[in-house]
C-alpha cells in the first residue's frame, strides 16, 4: 500500500517524509489512509479484519499508531485522574479543572435514533451489538474548531459520554483516513484473550466525515475498558490496529502541579510537564504536557501518526495554561513535537520545551525517553554534600566536549576524559553547554532545549554515565548554563504560542543586540519557573556539582549594549533588571537549599555589587546579593594578561596590572579563568600571548601558570592550554594532541608545559595556604609588590593554622642571584617546592636546590630575611622547611 499524504486539516509546517517499517511497507499508523467509502457511509463500519496482537511490543521509534505497546514509565504525579466511568448511567461525566463546558457537548439523540430497550446488551456473556445508532451531528462550530486544532477541549467531544435519561453510550473518534472504527472491549491490546471475545461487545461506529465516527450503544454506563479498532487501507485485507481510546482518561496531571505551575513554584517542574511514559489507570503510555497559554489549541503530533496533527487535539486545564492528553501505547524514543494554533489561528509545529531528549541535529524533534541509569558515584555525592568549596582546593579544566576529542561520544569519552584529567590533578571539569542547540558554531551558547543533553553525543543516559565515571575518579563536573538567551527559531522557544511568551513583549527589551537572540522574561513566574527548575534539573537529574551562569552581566543592565533610546528603564527610573535580580536570586536560594555540596558561578563582567552576597544581605545598591558562590574574576584576567603580552622591557610601566587584583579579591570569591573565550576570534593561544622566541614564550608560559595557582582564587584553564597548544581553538578540531606525540620533534617541549600543570594541581592540593584562605585577606600577604623594575612579585599564601608559602614570581628574562626578601622569622629553613624554570618542564634549570636560612637581616619590614635564586621568566613556590 502507498502512504497518502496529510489530511487538509493537519498543522501547518514540517512534515518529514514517512518511515517505513522493517519490511519496507509503508507503516500504518493511525491516520493511515483510507477509501473513499470509508469517509462518507451511512451505514455503520464493519469490523474488518483480525486485529494485530496488541501485546507484541515493537521496536522504538516505530512510526505505527499508538497502538503499540510503549515502555511504561511510574505512575501519575500528584492528583492523578479518577476512573473515567460515571457515577450513574444517566449522568454525565464531568469535565476536569478547568475545563469549560463545550456547547458541543455529545447531545442526546432524536427519540427516532435511540436504541431499544430490547437492543441493549449486558452481562459477560451477551452477544456483541452489531452496529451502533448514528446520533446527532456535532455543532458545527464545535466540528470546524476541533478539526482545526482550536478546540480547547476535545474530550467533551470525543470518547465515551453517557447520554441522559438512560439513553446509552455516545461513543466518538478522530481518526482521519480510517476505513473503519469499532468499539471493542474484552481481552485486548494489553494481551487478554481478543477483542470482542468472551462476552465482550464489538460494535461498529458510524461515519461522521473527516476522520470523525460515531454511534449511541444501548449501555447502562460508559466501559471501563473499552478499545478502540480501527482499520485502514483498500481491498480484502486492511491492516487493523487496535488501541485504548485516550479521551476516555481524565487528567494524568494532577491538581497540586498545576497549582505549582500557575504559582511559578514547581520546582521539579519536568516531572509535570513534557512527555512522561508512564501506567494511568493500569494503561502504559505517554502523558504530553505543554504550557501554552495563549494558544486557540494544542494538537501533539509525531512518528506515531505520520506526522499528521490532527489526531490527537490536547485539553487544556484551565487557569494554568497548560495543555494535556495522555495517549496510550506511546513509548519511549516516540518523536514528537506540538502542533500550536496561536491566537490569530495559525498553527505551527514547536518542539517540546521541556524535551528531555531531542533528535541529532539538524533534526528537531522532541523525543520520549525515562532514564534505566544506576548511578554508582554515592559517596561522591555524600562527600560533596559536607565539602565546602570555599576552603577546598578547585582547580577547573575547561573542555568543549564535542571537541575534546572529535568523533566521542558521552561513553568515549567516559573512558579517557576522567583518567586524563585524573592524571592532570584538576578537581573538576567544566564541560561548555550541553543543552541542546541547533548550531553547533554557537559552542552550545544558542540552547533551544533546555531539558536535553545534546543528542550530538549521545542518549540522557550516555551523559549520566560520563558524570557517573567522572565522580568515581574523584572529579567534580560544572555545566554551562545559559539563562540570558535563547535563538529565534521557528519550531523552539520564540513565539511559542503565537505570542511572545517566554520573552518580554516588548522589543526593546526582548532583543539581544550582541547575539540577535531573544532575552527570557524573568519577569514572568512561569518563565522564571521554567528557568529555575531547569537548574535544579540538571544538578537532581544528572549529579551536576557546579552550574557556571554565562552573560550575567547581560541580564543585569537594561542597557546592556544598548545606545540611549534603545532600552526602558525600571519603575525607579534605573539601569538595574529588577526582575533578572530577583532571578538569579530565586535560582541561587533554590539550587543551593535543594542541592547540598553544588556551587553556582556568575560569569559577571561588571563590578555588580554582591554577585557572590547572600541574597538576603543588603548591600550599598539597597539590593540583596545574588547568592552565588563564585564569580569570575574577568578583571584579573584582562588585566594579568595585559601585562603579560608586553615585552618585559616595557612591563615595569604596567606594574600595577598585575598588583591591582588584589585591592578587590577579597570582595567577591573569585575563579582566574583562562577560558575558551581568550584563546578564539583572533586573540591566539594563551602561549603566543607571551612576546619573545619559542622558548620565551613558554618560560611566560610556565611562569603566568605559577603566578596563577598561587594568586588568591580558583583557577580555570581551557583545554590544549595544558600543554601550550600553539593554535587557536577551532570546535571542529580540538585540542592539537599530536603535538605531544613521540614522532614530533618539538613534542618535549609541549610535554613540559603539560608535566608543570600536573604538578601545579598536585602542590596546590598538597598545600592548604593555597585555598584554605581563598575568601580572607588574612590568607595573604605581600612581600614585594612594588618591584616595578626588576618585574618581580613576591607574597605569602597562609594557610588557616598561619601555615605560609612563599611564591616568587620573577617576569624579566634575567636570572635574579640573591635576591633578598624578607619572610616570617618562624620558619628555620625554606625549601624550593616548585620551580617553573626545572629543565623537566622545558626551563633552564636555575633554581634553589638546597634549602634557604634565613638571615637576621630586616627586609621588606620583617626581622629576618632570605636571599634567592630567581630564573628568567620564571615563578617558584617556597615552603618552610619541615
Amino acid at each position: 500500500m502507498t502512504a497518502r499524504p496529510p489530511s487538509p486539516s493537519g498543522p501547518a509546517g514540517d512534515s518529514p517524509d514517512r518511515p517505513r517499517s522493517a519490511t519496507g511497507r509503508a507503516a500504518r499508523p493511525a491516520t493511515g489512509p483510507a477509501t473513499a467509502a470509508g469517509q462518507g457511509d451511512a451505514s455503520p463500519a464493519p469490523d474488518a479484519g483480525s486485529p494485530r496482537t496488541a501485546g507484541t511490543p515493537r521496536a522504538t521509534g516505530s512510526p505505527r499508531a499508538a497502538g503499540r505497546t510503549g515502555s511504561a514509565g511510574s505512575a501519575g504525579s500528584a492528583g492523578s485522574a479518577q476512573a473515567a466511568t460515571p457515577k450513574s448511567p444517566g449522568r454525565e461525566r464531568k469535565p476536569g479543572r478547568g475545563r469549560a463546558k463545550a456547547s458541543g457537548t455529545a447531545p442526546r439523540p432524536a427519540a427516532a435514533s435511540r436504541p431499544s430497550s430490547s437492543a441493549r446488551t449486558s452481562g459477560p456473556d451477551a452477544d456483541p451489538v452489531p452496529g451502533a445508532v448514528r446520533p446527532a451531528p456535532l455543532d458545527a462550530g464545535d466540528r470546524r474548531r476541533l478539526l482545526g486544532g482550536e478546540h480547547h477541549d476535545p474530550h467533551a467531544l470525543l470518547g465515551a459520554h453517557p447520554l441522559p435519561d438512560g439513553g446509552g453510550v455516545l461513543f466518538r473518534a478522530l481518526r482521519p483516513y480510517a476505513r473503519a472504527v469499532t468499539v471493542v472491549t474484552g481481552g485486548g491490546p494489553d494481551g487478554g484473550p481478543g477483542s470482542g471475545a468472551g462476552g465482550g461487545l464489538s460494535a461498529g461506529l458510524h461515519s461522521e466525515g473527516d476522520g470523525l465516527f460515531a454511534g449511541v450503544l444501548p449501555l447502562d454506563a460508559v466501559p471501563e475498558d473499552y478499545r478502540l479498532r480501527i482499520s485502514y487501507g483498500d481491498g480484502d485485507a486492511p491492516e487493523v490496529l487496535e488501541q485504548h481510546d485516550p479521551y476516555r482518561f481524565l487528567p494524568a496531571l494532577g491538581e497540586l502541579d498545576l497549582h505549582l505551575i500557575h504559582e511559578g513554584r514547581h520546582e521539579r517542574l519536568w516531572e509535570a510537564l513534557g512527555a512522561r511514559p508512564m501506567t494511568h489507570r493500569g494503561v502504559a503510555g505517554t502523558r504530553f504536557t505543554v504550557w501554552a497559554p495563549n494558544a486557540r489549541g494544542v494538537r501533539v503530533t509525531g512518528d506515531f501518526t505520520c506526522w499528521n496533527g490532527t489526531c490527537y487535539p490536547m485539553r487544556s486545564l484551565g487557569a494554568s495554561g497548560v495543555w494535556e492528553l495522555f495517549v496510550p501505547g506511546v513509548g519511549e524514543g516516540t518523536l514528537y513535537k506540538f502542533d500550536i494554533a496561536g491566537p490569530d489561528g495559525a498553527h505551527s509545529l514547536r518542539a517540546d520545551p521541556m524535551a528531555r531528549r531531542t533528535e541529532c541535529p539538524p533534526a528537531t524533534a522532541s523525543v520520549v525517553t525515562s532514564s534505566a541509569h544506576r548511578w554508582q558515584d554515592g559517596e561522591w555525592m555524600r562527600r560533596r554534600a559536607a565539602r565546602r568549596v570555599h576552603q577546598s582546593p578547585f582547580s577547573v579544566y575547561e573542555v568543549h566536549p564535542a571537541s575534546w576529542r572529535p568523533g566521542l561520544g558521552y561513553r568515549q569519552l567516559a573512558e579517557q576524559l576522567p583518567a586524563y584529567v585524573k592524571e592532570l590533578g584538576f578537581t573538576h571539569v567544566e564541560l561548555m553547554p550541553v543543552a541542546e542547540h541547533p548550531f553547533g558554531g554557537s559552542w552550545g551558547y544558542q540552547v533551544t532545549s533546555y531539558y536535553a543533553p545534546t543528542a550530538r553525543l549521545g542518549t540522557p543516559d550516555d551523559f549520566r554515565y560520563l558524570v557517573d565515571a567522572l565522580h568515581r575518579e574523584g572529579i567534580g563536573v560544572i555545566v554551562d548554563w545559559v539563562p540570558a538567551h535563547f535563538p529565534k527559531d521557528a519550531w523552539a522557544l520564540a513565539r511559542f504560542d503565537g505570542t511572545p511568551l517566554y520573552e518580554p513583549a516588548d522589543p526593546r527589551r526582548a532583543e539581544h543586540p550582541d547575539w540577535g537572540t531573544l532575552t527570557f522574561d524573568y519577569g514572568r513566574t512561569e518563565v522564571r519557573n521554567f528557568l529555575v527548575a531547569n537548574a535544579v534539573y540538571w544538578c537532581e537529574e544528572f549529579h551536576i556539582d557546579g552550574l557556571r551562569v554565562d552573560a550575567v552581566a547581560s541580564m543585569l543592565y537594561l542597557d546592556y549594549s544598548r545606545e540611549g533610546g534603545e532600552w526602558v528603564p525600571n519603575q525607579y527610573g534605573g539601569r538595574e533588571n529588577l526582575d533578572a535580580v530577583a532571578f538569579l536570586q530565586e535560582m541561587n536560594a533554590t539550587v543551593y537549599r535543594r542541592c547540598p555540596g553544588v556551587v553556582t558561578i556568575a560569569e559577571e563582567s561588571t563590578a555588580w555589587d554582591g554577585v557572590t552576597r547572600p541574597t538576603h544581605v543588603t548591600g550599598p545598591n539597597g539590593l540583596g546579593g545574588l547568592g552565588f558562590g563564585l564569580k569570575w574574576n574577568m578583571g584579573w584576567m584582562h588585566d594579568s594578561l595585559g601585562y603579560m603580552a608586553r615585552e618585559p622591557v616595557h612591563r615595569k610601566y604596567h606594574h600595577h596590572e598585575m598588583t591591582f587584583s588584589m585591592v578587590y579579591a577579597y570582595s567577591e570569591n573569585y575563579v582566574l579563568p583562562i577560558s575558551h573565550d581568550e584563546v578564539v576570534h583572533g586573540k591566539g593561544p594563551l602561549v603566543n600571548k607571551m612576546p619573545g622566541d619559542w622558548w620565551q614564550r613558554r618560560a611566560g608560559h610556565r611562569a603566568y601558570l605559577g603566578f596563577m595557582w598561587a594568586h588568591p582564587g580558583k583557577q580555570l584553564l581551557f583545554m590544549g592550554q595544558e600543554f601550550a597548544q600553539g593554535a587557536e581553538w577551532s570546535e571542529v578540531h580540538g585540542p592539537e594532541w599530536w603535538l605531544l606525540d613521540d614522532t614530533y620533534a618539538s613534542a618535549g617541549d609541549h610535554r613540559g608545559v603539560r608535566d608543570l600543570v600536573r604538578d601545579l594541581n598536585r602542590v596546590y592540593a598538597a598545600e592548604p595556604a593555597l585555598w584554605e584562605r581563598d575568601t580572607d585577606p588574612s590568607g595573604f600577604s605581600w612581600i614585594e609588590g612594588d618591584a616595578a623594575e626588576d618585574n618581580v612579585f613576591a607574597f605569602l599564601r597562609l594557610a588557616a593554622d598561619g601555615s605560609p608559602l612563599l611564591c616568587v614570581s620573577n617576569f624579566s628574562p634575567v636570572v635574579r642571584r640573591d635576591y633578598r626578601l624578607g619572610v616570617p622569622s618562624e620558619p628555620t629553613g625554606w625549601q624550593e617546592v616548585l620551580n617553573t624554570d626545572a629543565a623537566g618542564y622545558g626551563g633552564s634549570g636555575v633554581g634553589n636546590p638546597d634549602p634557604l636560612k634565613p638571615e637576621a637581616s630586616p627586609w621588606h619590614g620583617r626581622r629576618v630575611s632570605i636571599q634567592v635564586t630567581l630564573p628568567p621568566l620564571a615563578t617558584v613556590w617556597l615552603r618552610p622547611v619541615v
